[in-house]
């Protein structure tokens, strides 16, 4: 093997550094869960955690955030485990990464930059690449300034001479109209995820999406439940892509269930906003299905993640069902007072789901023979609007019916009834 392949083959070492400080908001802090979770973000993102370090003081440093001293202690430790990434928990400036640079010599990464490269790697439909460009665009924006002397240049040459244009504002420039292309883009995905709403609304088939923190088991309870035959695997951000099935989960009900992108403490506000389009299916959904990874120790922890995500998306209103996954790795199953105790790996819990979820439509369902004289065209009318008509035929008194209706128009109907199916 030549050198060339030896280096291809390599994979990079990462340091990992973590800040908490009483001046931070709760969620801006690091701690031992964050830095655990930022390794696993690491490794999914294909680099190795080598080494870890998590200081505490009271405010960070505006020049390096964690002081000189602590600075010279990481860039020891960076060389002493031969890894060329340092990588924060916490958001860093422009310029604190950039001094941060200069004096460690290594590559800077923070929370948000890492979890956009995991972005562009798992990226696979047309939709979702635009979508993570213009999360990378957004959050590579305002850090140009960070870049500091090598981004500017002086014309030279015959028709350049003079103080002439710096690169740094072509780049801004460029940034800004390709983010422009990519927001009116996006609209159009929004546009056309409108028309399917309206489509959907007129086949009457309620959508029940799939929320959770990544790698709760989204994609495996997707497959349990509908063989979608989506991949997936136990690592972080492994569906980026919507997928949405039918799945009939009774004689009378039949549903809509799509899987979503997965949430994660500190999310970078960037990816909310640039996943808007996909995200804002939450907000018109009848039915939330929240997967709760319950082997995780700090399921809770996640949990509330999850619910800050669904009000920042204006879906707090829409109901919701807990379902408590991976029940079959507890050795002792937690004291759950509502939802469901489900494994999408082994599909114990599987009725009890479908059940939760049709009480939870709010929509009692039932099944009807009738029989509408030719004289009522007006109950013929409202039935073809507002029931589930799955067959029609005629006999010499009317139109004959099989149909599933809510209990209002069971009500109302129940005089047309000539048989149970």
């Amino acid at each position: 093997m030549n050198e060339l392949e030896l280096q291809e083959k390599r994979v990079e070492r990462a340091v990992l550094i973590g800040l908490s400080c009483h001046s931070f908001r709760a969620e801006e802090n690091a701690d031992e869960q964050t830095l655990a979770e930022l390794a696993a973000l690491v490794e999914t993102a294909g680099a190795q955690p080598v080494a870890r370090m998590l200081q505490t003081r009271p405010a960070p440093d505006a020049k390096t955030f964690i002081g000189e001293g602590k600075v010279e202690e990481v860039r020891q430790m960076a060389e002493a485990n031969d890894a060329e990434l340092i990588i924060f928990d916490n958001e860093l400036s422009p310029s604190q990464m950039r001094v941060l640079e200069e004096q460690t010599g290594r590559t800077i990464l923070d929370r948000s930059a890492l979890i956009l490269d995991i972005f562009a790697q798992r990226a696979r439909t047309g939709e979702g690449k635009l979508q993570v460009e213009l999360a990378q665009y957004q959050y590579i924006l305002p850090r140009l300034a960070g870049l500091g002397h090598a981004m500017s240049r002086l014309g030279g040459g015959i028709g350049t001479r003079g103080p002439g244009e710096s690169k740094l504002e072509s780049d801004r420039r460029h940034i800004r109209r390709r983010i422009d292309k990519l927001r009116a883009d996006l609209e159009q995905v929004r546009q056309v995820r409108a028309v399917q709403r309206r489509q959907r609304k007129k086949t009457e088939l309620p959508l029940v999406a799939i929320v959770g923190y990544t790698n709760a088991g989204k994609s495996t309870l997707l497959n349990q439940l509908t063989d979608a035959g989506i991949e997936a695997n136990d690592r972080l951000f492994d569906t980026l892509d919507p997928t949405t099935r039918k799945k009939r989960i009774s004689d009378t009900q039949e549903i809509l269930l799509s899987d979503t992108v997965g949430f994660i403490r500190k999310l970078p506000h960037h990816l909310v906003s640039a996943f808007k389009a996909t995200l804002e299916e939450l907000a018109y959904a009848d039915l939330l299905l929240h997967v709760v990874d319950v082997s995780d120790p700090d399921w809770q922890i996640q949990v509330d993640t999850v619910e800050q995500v669904i009000v920042q998306l204006g879906a707090q209103e829409i109901p919701r069902v807990m379902v408590y996954n991976k029940a079959d790795k507890c050795e002792e199953l937690p004291a759950v007072r509502d939802g469901v105790l489900f494994s999408a790996k082994t599909g114990e819990g599987t009725q009890a789901l479908l059940e939760a979820i049709e009480r939870a439509l709010g929509r009692g369902k039932h099944k009807m023979r009738l029989c509408i004289p030719y004289s009522d065209g007006a109950a013929l009318d409202l039935l073809h609007r507002e029931a589930q008509v799955s067959e029609v035929d005629y006999n010499e008194t009317g139109t004959l019916l099989t149909v599933v209706v809510d209990d209002k128009l069971c009500g109302q109907m129940r005089k047309y009834q000539v048989d149970e199916p």
